[in-house]
């Protein structure tokens, strides 16, 4: 790394060649110490290395106020993450919630290492991580297990078809406690047909849920993220729906009726019948 004027070090972009594509670390040029990791073009963490609690992505955010409301503040907890990428939700909740023990599944063994090597974890963190596919790394978690289970799964910019499914979500329930959560990241553009399926799915799995968006995604008006909240328990939805409402990124809460009424009568998507997450359009990116 050259240094700049002002005798600091200035951050070079780093490329490099993993099992999912090209892999590139872009610094943040208005934190000294942040990440954003692309994977052929497509963004898919920002960590920042001086402070994990700081989430930029809208969807990060919202994921993070689902961990932080998981469990009372400060208390430890299981945690799986389904997707590594840059191991941002994992850092904030070790960050967030110290002593918690928390696994990540990710099969893209050489993309580890790079974020490993360039973004080290904290020493003192209890994350562990399995280079596996995330079906196979969630069938080794004992029944019970887990407070909280992330899925954050993309090859490219789609979610692949098998994490999709009634089996799948019936095999993430059997992990989490009773009163664990699950929580997605997914990704949907006009008409909203896959988003309205996973509804469903999830529908067939979890008696409550919650979904959480920027209003014009949920309009149907322009592609973007929607994290769907699943549990066996009810869920905090006011106070979701506060921490949504006031964040940088805001978002609504649509839950109970409203939720079921957005759906609009789709199907749930079974291992037979699944397809991957629709592309995003070029523009996204742009």
């Amino acid at each position: 790394m050259a240094r700049n004027r002002r005798g600091r070090q200035a951050r070079e972009a780093l490329v490099e060649e993993v099992d999912g594509g090209l892999a590139e670390l872009m610094p943040d040029r208005e934190r000294g110490a942040a990440w954003t990791l692309l994977v052929d073009g497509a963004p898919q963490s920002h960590v920042d290395l001086d402070d994990p609690t700081y989430l930029d992505f809208e969807y990060q955010r919202r994921l993070g106020h689902i961990a932080d409301l998981v469990a009372p503040p400060g208390r430890p907890v299981h945690a799986v993450h389904l997707g590594g990428g840059a191991l941002t939700l994992a850092r904030y909740v070790a960050a967030t919630r110290p002593r918690s023990t928390q696994q990540v599944v990710e099969r893209d063994t050489a993309l580890v290492q790079l974020v490993r090597r360039a973004l080290p974890l904290d020493p003192a963190a209890r994350v562990r991580v399995r280079n596996t596919d995330a079906r196979q790394g969630l069938a080794k978690v004992p029944d019970g297990w887990a407070d909280l289970v992330i899925a954050d799964v993309f090859s490219g910019a789609r979610t692949p078809a098998h994490l999709t499914t009634t089996e799948f979500l019936t095999d993430v329930r059997r992990a989490l406690k009773p009163t664990g959560w699950y929580a997605a990241n997914l990704a949907d553009g006009p008409p909203l047909a896959y988003l309205r399926g996973q509804l469903a799915t999830a529908a067939d799995v979890f008696p409550e849920l919650a979904l959480v968006a920027d209003p014009a995604v949920l309009r149907g008006r322009r592609f973007g993220n929607a994290v769907l909240l699943g549990a066996g328990q009810p869920l905090p939805v006011a106070e979701l729906t506060r921490r949504s409402a006031s964040d940088p990124h805001p978002a609504r809460v649509e839950h109970g009726r409203a939720l079921t009424d957005f759906a609009g009568g789709a199907t749930a998507v079974t291992d037979a019948s699944a397809v991957a997450s629709p592309a995003p359009p070029s523009s996204v990116f742009r």
